[in-house]
């Protein structure tokens, strides 16, 4: 259990010493830093993750519960949404945030966005496939 851990420390630490960039496999790649606090725990809890830019909106902005494509659901997600709020870390910038969580057509529309311009995802949601959809959150700013 420590490795995920101390992977994701480090990825903390790069994206607030580079203004949310960091290397290694996601070089270039638009992340956020997720604050969520434990639904049984309370504990607070701070989540590297990969985004998509809403279409129109620039206070909005789509996570997924890949969990690269394990069986199931990271516990961020079930944090997230039990909660119904958040706070993100989006390059220098620290903002509250609402979660909405998207069904049917939309969310499979935003899914395959990502997954064209990211084929990692089109590999999760294979890997995944008959086990469970991977969860797209919707952050809006507060």
């Amino acid at each position: 259990m420590s490795e995920p851990v101390d992977w994701n420390t480090n990825i903390v630490a790069e994206f607030r010493a580079n203004e949310g960039k960091v290397g290694g496999p996601f070089e270039g790649a638009p992340m956020v830093l997720l604050h969520h606090r434990g639904r049984k725990s309370g504990r607070e809890y701070v989540t590297p993750t990969m985004y998509l830019p809403h279409e129109t909106n620039p206070d909005s902005i789509y996570v997924f519960a890949s969990k690269a494509g394990a069986p199931a659901n990271p516990d961020w997600y079930a944090n997230l949404t039990a909660a119904g709020d958040g706070t993100v870390e989006r390059g220098s910038e620290t903002y509250q945030v609402t979660v909405g969580e998207l069904t049917g057509a939309e969310r499979d529309r935003i899914y395959a966005e990502q997954a064209r311009r990211y084929p990692g995802f089109a590999e999760y949601e294979r890997q995944t496939a008959g086990v469970r959809t991977i969860p797209v959150l919707e952050l809006s700013r507060a």
